[in-house]
């Protein structure tokens, strides 16, 4: 029998929030931010080689990450890296590789997922997403892993379901909010029937496929007229052709917010999805004055709740700091109040402003 469950890990963007350790030419799903022996796609890698086999996992990338991928994953079949000419956002991204995967196993179940996420429970994470691939192989469904909220986080989407369980663990969705300001997510929180987005989906690709052809047409007919290019010495071309001609977009805002079979599992698995310096904090051992330090040449005095990312090769003393950001490169020194830190991004485009891209 073959197997049906296949993952697509996305991993094209470039992770500006994490600069200088992240940058366009090295971002961070390839980096180890937590100083755990394993880069953030190797983990998530990892996590899903334990019950999806390593030919049904496919990367989703760039070109210009490609080599970095077959460095970083030796196992992974070079053909299963599909390289996008163009960042599109997650919905282009998922109709690759679902039309793909649609000329090679119309049965196809697919979970969609970044690669830079972390996951502190694997066994619990694969118990959620085996719960999710039974559901969608049985029902038109259209599945999203929802985490249940610890705190009134500002930086997550979230989603709201329905209080009724349709099946064991599955509800169906209400409402998705993008990132609410601090008192709506309070009362988000209080109210019981929110979750944390995740950006985990699954499906099967017909039921996805459905869905674009609904809610996104003009991608649905782009991808659709070339589905006999992929998986053929003619794939590169048609995606060459294809991508010009679809709208930026993500699945959330395309299908998942105008689908009415979309259902949420709520999750609890030990999940962040490292998306700032101040999460890896959240995720990095303290010492007894809740400094998070990565790097084994660092040295702290009065000093507290600070993380300090720093290479082995230079001796970094850090004095007098509290709760700051401070990390160094071998050419970026970064030293940044922790609570700036959704405005690094503004600051890499005052870099580039200034200085070119030769620090980006």
């Amino acid at each position: 029998m073959t197997n049906n469950n296949y993952v697509a890990i996305m991993a094209g963007g470039i992770g500006s929030r994490f600069w200088p350790m992240s940058r366009t030419d090295f971002p961070k799903q390839f980096l180890d931010i937590l100083n755990t022996g394993r880069t953030l796609i190797q983990g998530t890698f990892d996590r899903f080689a334990l019950f999806i086999p390593v030919e049904n996992i496919y990367i989703v990338t760039t070109e210009k990450y490609k080599q970095i991928v077959i460095d970083q994953l030796p196992n992974l079949p070079v053909e299963n890296i599909l390289c996008e000419p163009s960042r599109k956002n997650t919905a282009p991204c998922i109709a690759y590789i679902s039309y793909k995967l649609q000329q090679i196993n119309p049965a196809a179940n697919l979970i969609c997922a970044p690669a830079d996420h972390i996951i502190l429970e694997p066994e619990n994470f694969k118990n959620k997403c085996e719960e999710a691939l039974y559901f969608t192989a049985n029902n038109e469904a259209l599945i999203t892993l929802g985490i249940k909220p610890t705190h009134p986080n500002t930086g997550y989407g979230y989603i709201q379901y329905e209080p009724q369980s349709i099946s064991d663990n599955v509800f169906k969705v209400k409402t998705f909010t993008e990132k609410p300001d601090k008192e709506l997510a309070k009362t988000f929180i209080s109210s019981g029937d929110f979750l944390w987005n995740a950006g985990i989906f699954v499906w099967q690709i017909k039921n996805i496929i459905k869905a674009f052809e609904a809610f996104l047409p003009e991608m649905h007919e782009v991808f659709d007229a070339e589905k006999e290019n992929f998986n053929t010495p003619s794939e590169k071309e048609a995606i060459e052709r294809i991508y010009p001609q679809c709208v930026n977009i993500s699945i959330d805002y395309g299908v998942m917010e105008k689908a009415n079979n979309v259902y949420i599992i709520p999750s609890s698995f030990g999940w962040s999805d490292l998306g700032t310096w101040a999460s890896a904090y959240e995720n990095l051992e303290k010492d007894y004055f809740e400094n998070a330090v990565a790097g084994s040449n660092v040295m702290i005095i009065d000093a507290t709740k600070n993380i300090i990312h720093a290479n082995n090769k230079k001796l970094v003393l850090v004095q007098g700091l509290d709760d700051f950001i401070v990390v160094d490169t071998e050419d970026v020194l970064l030293i940044c109040k922790k609570d700036k830190e959704q405005a690094i991004k503004e600051y890499v485009a005052e870099v580039k402003r200034n200085k070119g891209e030769k620090y980006l």
